[in-house]
């Protein structure tokens, strides 16, 4: 598991420019002119109604108060009051429209995240604990929800009202305006010197909820090992220092964003105080009405009103802008590149496999396979032993190119399988896992999952006939509801044999002419095993398998058994040959099974 400082330090190599972000991500708005034109124009309208209310009030007491027109006071509130029924009005419709374009942006970036996830290397995932990776396509997209549906339409309404007010300021006393706006350096330093603090405070708080998530997804998936293990209350204690540290960071952004209203409120009752001063004079020396003064007071209100707003507004753009960077991380990760134009297909062939001298590493320096040679001959069953981390499944996972070679070459039937399209070579090939991954959804779609794609769905008398040869048939059948039973997560519900066999089931109705299976039967127990067995015996006939077995047992009548050591092929031979010899196999039979082995045994 990544510590806190590893996932933050990733995430600051990968950060880009704060700037360069939030032009990335007003980008996404390019799509939307249209929507975007008419929530400007509401917009605009909502500023104008702001600006044009005080105005009304201040002519409403100097002319019809304190005026010789107390006639057309009526007339001045009826104006004001459609004035501000039509900013109502439009502010609500910005709202909405806003809303509505963000929402649409949100469904786009998970789109493309989930696209992208997809078509990630498994390297990539390698690299990343899958709670950070979740942590990025849920909370970080949640907060960025939560800045385009409201605080986007908050931040546009607040700065073309200021820009409204500022006009409006203007226009009805130069000499008061630049009074008020003697504020404005000091506004700007102190929006300047919270900025770079909020900045650093968010980015810390989206880096350590995905340590938080990644921590928690993983404890809840080992609960089992920590309470075989007595690790429960290890692993409380390493949970609430994540926790805390996330708590921490919060707690900092919190303080450094509420400490910037109170300061713009220093700053508004400071503006208010020199207006109230000067304008009084000026009141009093006879070169200002009243009722323009109170429209001033308002104005001045209103000046910091959407400055107020806008620190509100701060604290979620900072979020969101943290976590929008956490966001086209994702989106910027190189995709397992794309077959080149023209690329063959591999078709229906016979499994041949061919590996010649084949090198491999993960990291560059650090090779996993070196010099690796052997041939599969169609049909044949080729099982790969070795102590943990020779580089049996590094092997296996080269056949249908998870992986590509760093030398050398992996043939299939001929084809070197860099040079014909992924998918043709992955359609060739099945793989059934030690722990098998079962979906959420019917144990028949489960069955035919390696066939969704397929033009012509599989029906089901042959997903049944799959479960038949995989001896799955009958447990499916005594199901409440049998092939239509849904599972649970990761099919909770089955036990580990009954999980395996569907696993079978899958493969066969795939009809691959390769078929690898890595430890298929480790995790059973023996008397599940003979089941298993026999669903393997229908399995590996008629084509061509690579297995990768601890049990040495489990791969006796192999064609020919492969040892590897240190990545490099150290012995080849049949079950028989290799017993013979007194090599490595030999000395893993004789440590596996407790007794010296045989010079022959057929």
């Amino acid at each position: 598991m990544r510590s806190i400082e590893s996932i933050a330090g990733a995430s600051r190599e990968r950060a880009g420019d704060r700037g360069a972000t939030l032009r990335r991500l007003l980008s996404e708005l390019g799509p939307h002119g249209g929507e975007l034109a008419l929530a400007f124009v509401l917009i605009v309208i909502g500023a104008g109604a702001q600006a044009g209310g005080p105005y009304l009030i201040g002519r409403a007491i100097d002319r019809n108060i304190l005026g010789d027109d107390p006639s057309g006071l009526f007339r001045t509130m009826i104006l004001l009051l459609v004035v501000y029924a039509a900013g109502t009005l439009a502010q609500s419709g910005q709202i909405r429209q806003v809303g509505a374009v963000g929402q649409r942006i949100l469904a786009s970036l998970r789109a493309r995240i989930f696209d992208k996830l997809q078509h990630l290397p498994l390297s990539y995932f390698d690299r990343r604990p899958v709670g950070d990776v979740m942590s990025r396509t849920t909370n970080d997209v949640d907060t960025l929800n939560q800045f385009l549906s409201q605080g986007v339409t908050q931040l546009l309404g607040s700065l073309f009202s200021l820009l409204g007010i500022v006009v409006a300021m203007l226009f009805l006393d130069l000499r008061l305006a630049l009074v008020c706006f003697t504020i404005i350096p000091a506004m700007l330093l102190t929006t300047s010197f919270f900025a770079r603090r909020a900045r650093r405070a968010f980015r810390q708080t989206r880096e350590t909820v995905g340590d938080v998530t990644a921590g928690l997804q993983e404890e809840i998936v080992g609960v089992r090992e920590a309470q075989a293990f007595n690790r429960v209350e290890a692993n409380i204690a390493r949970f609430r220092e994540r926790n805390a540290a996330n708590r921490t960071a919060n707690v900092q952004a919190v303080a450094v964003t509420s400490a910037f209203a109170p300061a713009i409120d220093v700053l508004s009752t400071l503006a208010i105080a020199l207006v109230i001063g000067y304008g009084g004079y000026l009141v009093y020396a006879g070169g200002l009405t009243v009722g323009l003064l109170a429209a001033f007071l308002i104005y001045v209100q209103q000046f910091f009103r959407p400055l107020q707003l806008a620190s509100q507004v701060y604290t979620q753009a900072q979020a969101a802008l943290a976590g929008a960077e956490r966001i086209y991380e994702i989106l910027d990760e190189e995709p397992e590149p794309a077959d080149p134009p023209g690329t063959p297909e591999l078709g229906r062939v016979e499994g041949r496999i061919t590996f010649e001298d084949v090198s491999f590493a993960y990291e560059p320096k650090r090779p996993v396979l070196d010099g690796v040679s052997f041939d599969v001959a169609p049909g044949q069953t080729v099982a790969l032993v070795g102590a943990t981390g020779a580089g049996k499944t590094t092997i296996a996972n080269l056949i249908p190119r998870f992986y590509d070679v760093t030398g050398g070459a992996v043939r299939i039937y001929g084809h070197d399988v860099r040079e014909v399209t992924r998918r043709s070579v992955r359609r060739n090939v099945a793989t059934v896992l030690q722990e098998p991954f079962l979906f959420s959804g019917t144990i028949s779609e489960n069955i035919s999952y390696g066939r969704a794609g397929d033009e012509k769905p599989p029906t089901r008398e042959e997903t049944e006939r799959a479960a038949r040869v995989a001896q799955a048939d009958g447990f499916i059948r005594d199901l409440p509801e049998g092939y239509e039973t849904r599972l649970g997560e990761a099919g909770g519900s089955l036990s580990q044999g009954q999980r395996q066999l569907l696993s079978f089931a899958r493969a066969v109705l795939a009809d691959p002419a390769i078929l690898i299976l890595d430890e298929a039967t480790s995790n059973i127990d023996t008397r599940t095993e003979a089941v298993v067995q026999g669903a393997l015996k229908e399995l590996l006939t008629g084509r061509t398998s690579v297995v990768i077995a601890h049990r040495l047992s489990t791969i006796r009548d192999a064609d020919r058994i492969l040892v590897v050591e240190n990545g490099r092929i150290a012995e080849s031979g049949t079950h028989a040959e290799l017993l013979a010899a007194g090599g490595l196999y030999a000395d893993l039979y004789r440590r596996q099974f407790r007794e010296s082995a045989p010079v022959a045994e057929g």
